[in-house]
């Protein structure tokens, strides 16, 4: 039977009446619950709150088959459907939708034998890494373990091991999804292979992911850390001129800080702009020591943080914070990070900079995250050099400020960037959001998969790609 695109509903239908239509159908078979509930609020919170989300009915499905109900019947009843798990994702929308919640599909198993884990879609990276590393394993995660899996590893995943491990959903063996038509299914390169594809990179355009199955690696420890000054200018052209010679062992980034004078921020860092090198090294902990003495000797050091530490502390490289922040974020990706650009970036964000951003991160790519896996996905970008994030405080009083300053920023590396974008880091939604980050081929894969498996348009994150 042909489900009714929301889009095609006849005008007597009020929205407010296919919600209650649904609520009801709901009821006695997954928990929903409605705007002014505290269950609502709790579980439609955005980590960022400058990103609220305002969903016409939340549901709490515990089990697949219930995530599968509630797909199928907000079909029938010409809803619309997101999907929030920890609230650290972006989203559209959500007024006129039913917001499923994954959170309450937590299970996690790890089988050391075999070097996998099977995870839920509610599971934070912090817990797969703590229950791997009880056995010299662990998973390739992003640099915030807070962050839930499944999320995350549906925009591919440049985490602080990315040169050397790879993108994260290079590491998926098999997804268990719940497609816009209601149906449960398993997503492996032999079952479901077009699924398999668009899962890995396609931000949950084609289905409502509940499980994952995961490849660990064998990395109980890593040399890692990060190096601070307050010499941000020749920091930054020293980074900029070692990175590209790094071996494959070698992941980095660089980032210029304004943090503000907070607790739990180091007073030699706080109130000043500094830069951070953040390194990570597989290897020999003497040969890391080795690649990383030139940066050490470049210029003075505010802190050093980089020594031999248990896999389970990879968060501490790049500190990203747990607790809720309003900020305003930007992305883009650089060709070339040359003397020239080098030194306009400095120009830009350095001290004496009018930069309004607490964060200003450049990214070496390429290495490992470079190369497509051996089942080819839909991650883009993956040719890109160096990615550049911007991240303000998005308060009333600051945030179109930083606005205009991360516009401001963009507009002067114009001559150095390149199209495209990390799904991840790229804030916005819909199709103005797909075509900057995606190529057309991918884009309209997607979007053709999306039509077979979804063929009413249930899915909120498919209408990115499915343009009339």
């Amino acid at each position: 039977m042909d489900l009714p695109h929301p889009a095609r509903e006849v005008t007597s239908t009020s929205v407010p009446t296919r919600v209650d239509g649904l609520a009801d159908a709901l009821d006695g078979l997954v928990p929903v619950h409605r705007p002014g509930t505290p269950e609502h609020a709790a579980l439609s919170a955005a980590v960022n709150p400058a990103r609220p989300r305002r969903p016409a009915l939340v549901a709490a499905p515990r089990t697949p088959q219930e995530v599968a109900h509630v797909v199928r019947l907000a079909g029938e009843h010409g809803v619309r459907v997101g999907v929030q798990g920890t609230g650290h994702g972006r989203s559209a929308p959500l007024d006129d939708a039913v917001l499923v919640s994954t959170v309450e599909l937590d299970h996690l198993t790890v089988l050391p034998a075999l070097g996998r884990a099977h995870v839920g879609a509610g599971v934070r990276w912090a817990q797969v890494v703590a229950d791997a590393a009880r056995y010299g394993l662990a998973p390739v995660c992003g640099s915030a373990p807070s962050v839930g899996v499944v999320g995350y590893l549906t925009g591919g995943g440049h985490g602080p091991l990315a040169r050397t491990l790879g993108v994260s959903s290079d590491r998926v063996l098999a997804l268990d999804v719940v497609t816009g038509d209601g149906v449960l299914r398993r997503a492996t390169p032999v079952e479901e292979p077009d699924l398999f594809w668009g899962l890995r990179g396609g931000r949950g355009a084609l289905g409502v992911v509940v499980a994952v199955e995961l490849e660990l690696v064998d990395q109980p420890t890593l040399y890692g850390g990060a190096l601070w000054s307050a010499d941000v200018e020749r920091v930054v052209h020293a980074w900029a001129a070692w990175a590209p010679g790094l071996p494959a062992q070698a992941s980095t980034s660089l980032a210029v800080m304004r943090l503000p004078a907070l607790p739990g921020v180091p007073e030699a860092l706080a109130g000043r702009t500094t830069v951070a090198v953040r390194f990570a090294w597989t290897g020999d902990p003497e040969a890391g020591a080795s690649v990383l003495a030139p940066l050490r000797a470049v210029a003075p050091l505010l802190a050093d943080t980089v020594a031999v530490m248990p896999y389970a502390a990879i968060g501490s490289i790049h500190g990203d914070p747990d607790a809720p922040v309003p900020v305003h974020e930007s992305h883009l990706l650089l060709e070339d990070l040359g003397p020239e650009a080098a030194e306009r970036l400095v120009e830009l964000v350095g001290p004496g900079s009018p930069c309004a951003q607490v964060v200003v991160e450049v990214r070496h790519l390429g290495g490992a995250a470079s190369r497509q896996p051996t089942v080819p996905d839909a991650v883009p970008s993956r040719a890109a050099a160096w990615s550049l994030f911007t991240v303000g405080m998005a308060l009333p009083a600051t945030v179109d400020t930083v606005a205009a300053d991360a516009a401001r920023i963009a507009a002067a590396l114009a001559p150095w960037t390149r199209p495209g974008g990390l799904p991840n880091f790229t804030p916005g939604d819909g199709p103005g959001w797909a075509e900057r980050v995606y190529p057309p081929p991918t884009r309209h894969r997607l979007a053709e998969v999306s039509r077979r498996y979804d063929p009413d348009g249930v899915l909120l994150a498919a209408h990115a790609f499915r343009t009339p």
